[in-house]
């Protein structure tokens, strides 16, 4: 009896801290640690490199200093004309890609579902897909009475193919299997399309709206350069035709800021919208 009382205190016990997670909150710490310290290597080089006047045949002497940036960012801050620019193309860009969000997932189901609208759809669709959502902009121009019209114009083709095709993608690579399953405990096609089909693409449509929100801020931003009167883009191509070249950096951090906040709060609607997939260990780090 004694035999088996140990084998069974050996069978329950607990398993040991890096099977049961225990040992992820670590990681994740020094994976927090490690980006900010790369980001802190890179802006030591960048002061080093611009204090010291360097030429290694890039001229960084051209460049202004951390401190001139800082110094710039700090009045920037303390002036109306930044929040300004800062809503307007907040505004654009939210506008265009939220357009586009709807427009993108829409098509990308129903190309993804129907043979017909994919025959009508897909030959236009893949005839302007190539054209950069930037070349538009003459078309812009002369279609839209506004020049804001045709920057959320901009913004919303810019992310409306990647959003599209990744919807198209993931709808058509879901398994016929539980289609069949749902249709056969006699569900009907509306039924599919809610409880398997919208569900099942959620990864690749989060994929597809990451990755378009990336390509709006680079088509928003270049059309506010072209024919904007406000906006983070208008002002750092102003600041960079003044020779003011601190003023352009700020605008250029500014942008990767903003680009990289609403990234950030795509994936993470993404994480919380799929959150019963199962997912690698460290993934969510």
């Amino acid at each position: 009896m004694s035999g088996l009382a140990q084998k069974s205190r050996v069978t329950l016990a607990p398993p040991p801290p890096a099977a049961t997670g225990a040992g992820r909150p670590g990681r994740r710490h020094r994976g927090r640690v490690v980006r900010l310290l790369s980001l802190l290597a890179a802006a030591g080089l960048w002061q080093l490199l611009t204090v010291t006047d360097a030429r290694i045949w890039l001229r960084f002497d051209r460049l202004p200093s951390l401190d001139e940036i800082g110094a710039e960012l700090a009045r920037q801050l303390g002036t109306q004309v930044y929040y300004l620019d800062l809503a307007q193309s907040l505004i654009r860009i939210l506008t265009g890609f939220g357009l586009a969000a709807v427009a993108g997932v829409a098509t990308g189901v129903l190309i993804g579902r129907s043979r017909t609208a994919r025959d009508v759809l897909t030959p236009l669709l893949e005839a302007v897909r190539p054209i950069p959502a930037i070349a538009l902009v003459p078309i812009a121009i002369l279609l839209f009475p506004s020049d804001e019209q045709g920057i959320v114009f901009i913004t919303f083709a810019a992310a409306f193919f990647p959003i599209m095709v990744s919807t198209r993608h993931a709808v058509r690579a879901l398994p016929t299997l539980w289609e069949e399953a749902v249709l056969t405990l006699g569900g009907t096609r509306l039924h599919v399309l809610v409880n398997v089909v919208l569900p099942g693409a959620l990864p690749g449509v989060f994929g597809g709206l990451s990755i378009g929100m990336g390509v709006s801020w680079i088509c928003v931003i270049s059309a506010e350069m072209i024919s904007g009167d406000l906006g983070v883009g208008y002002r750092t191509w102003q600041a960079y035709t003044l020779v003011d070249y601190p003023a352009t950096v700020v605008g250029m951090v500014t942008i990767g800021v903003l680009g990289w906040l609403t990234s950030a709060l795509i994936e993470l609607a993404g994480r919380r919208a799929t959150r019963w997939l199962p997912r690698a260990e460290g993934s969510g780090a």
